[in-house]
């Protein structure tokens, strides 16, 4: 990887608690239930109050939004940071050799790609792909496929796109599975810049060594866990449901199997089948987590976990028997851009640079779960230090913050029943 770039929309797209309220009342399908559970939710989410929407849903028009605003959201979102990596980097479009879109709600003709090649003037024998429906694990993916193509292409540049298209897929509903995405989706996106030509080794900042791609989805409770779907009114939007967590669990599982023995040392590797073995052919117990005698610290410094959700990080977490440290990136690319789908796991990356982590000869260890069901992990190898304050330089500083409020906890213990028929929920805040 040469560089990277994500994105930050301009401030008048800030989703505040202002804002919020604003778009929750305007949903006349919400009862007080609904308008309880929105409310807890958005409480616990670990989303802060500075994440970025769409101009259709700052506008009030999420329930008339159109291809228009759905490009328009795609350009403000590609072509910015495609044009900061073009003038960080001095590759010309016209390098580029292959080029991949990894946008899982929005499917145009012309392709999103194809739209890249003709405001960027790219040359005719450019490869595109564009990767749909595979939702937050897309980026790997996408990554993967490069990979993968960069072993015909020699010498070749590829430029790989993650975002998500959300104004269009806002949901308008009362269904509380379907309305969890519109708390936890926000917009954002990022660009990178990838070759295998050995001319750019002392430039680039990453070399990918390892890459684990796992399908679940011929299980039925995995394939419908996150399902794009109308609901009984015909209001569309993203359905997550209970079987989410197991899904991912599975496919995590499935994933590590794989990994792990690529990127482990022999001796850590050894010790763990020896003590795992061991209390099965005793009958003891197995404990939970990352396992008996297994360190994944032994070969790997940095774990770039995707920001899904609070729940997503923390059972990672514990399923990997990872610190707060390693963990603080994940949480804190949550709070402050929420889940970006595709992109997220980019502003994970992000934070740990701005941080000054991410030392020559490090090792990261990237996690993503994305519908279908799809657990797609890889290792990159840091080949220089890196310190760009990138897209946190305006508030890296003042990152962990000490305290997180939330206005909405307490609008939460101020509503009553009676109250929210006649009342805006605006009037609640401060």
């Amino acid at each position: 990887m040469i560089s990277y770039e994500c994105h930050k929309a301009s401030d008048d797209q800030i989703l505040d608690p202002r804002a919020s309220a604003k778009v929750i009342s305007r949903n006349k399908n919400l009862g007080v239930e609904e308008y309880k559970f929105m409310l807890k939710t958005m409480v616990s989410s670990g989303i802060g109050e500075g994440t970025y929407a769409p101009k259709s849903i700052i506008d009030g028009r999420e329930e008339s939004a159109t291809i228009m605003d759905e490009i328009s959201e795609m350009d403000d979102i590609i072509f910015d940071t495609l044009d900061k990596l073009f003038a960080k980097t001095g590759v010309s479009p016209s390098e580029i050799d292959i080029i991949v879109s990894s946008v899982s709600l929005l499917s145009p003709a012309p392709s999103l790609t194809a739209r890249v090649i003709n405001r960027y003037k790219m040359r005719e024998d450019t490869k595109a792909f564009n990767l749909s429906g595979m939702g937050c694990s897309a980026s790997l993916v996408a990554v993967d496929l490069v990979n993968q193509l960069f072993q015909t292409y020699e010498n070749s540049l590829a430029i790989v796109i993650s975002t998500e298209s959300m104004g269009a897929n806002w949901y308008p509903g009362k269904d509380k599975s379907m309305m969890l995405s519109n708390i936890l989706f926000r917009i954002g996106g990022c660009s990178m810049l990838l070759t295998n030509s050995r001319k750019w080794k002392n430039k680039a900042l990453l070399e990918l060594t390892c890459s684990v791609r796992t399908h679940i989805g011929s299980h039925d409770e995995a394939y419908y866990s996150c399902f794009q779907i109308e609901d009984d009114l015909g209001k569309k939007g993203f359905r997550l449901n209970k079987d989410l967590p197991k899904a991912g669990a599975r496919a995590l599982n499935i994933n590590l199997r794989v990994l792990v023995p690529k990127i482990m040392p022999f001796s850590v590797m050894l010790r763990y089948y020896i003590s795992h073995y061991g209390n099965k052919i005793m009958g003891r117990s197995i404990p939970k987590g990352a396992g008996p005698g297994l360190d994944l610290k032994a070969g790997i410094d940095h774990f770039c976990v995707h920001p899904g959700g609070r729940a997503i990080i923390d059972e990672v977490g514990q399923s990997l028997a990872l610190s707060d440290y390693d963990l603080e990136p994940a949480r804190m690319a949550l709070y402050r851009f929420g889940n970006t789908s595709s992109g997220g796991l980019w502003y994970v990356l992000g934070y740990m640079e701005a941080k000054k982590r991410l030392k020559k000869g490090d090792k990261i260890l990237m996690i993503s779960l994305g519908a279908g069901f799809k657990c797609n992990n890889c290792v990159w190898k840091v080949l220089r230090d890196l310190d760009d304050p990138n897209v946190w330089q305006d508030c890296i500083d003042h990152y962990p913050p000490k305290t997180f409020p939330n206005t909405f906890s307490k609008i939460l213990s101020k509503v009553n029943d009676e109250s929210l028929n006649f009342v805006s929920l605006e009037d609640y805040l401060p």
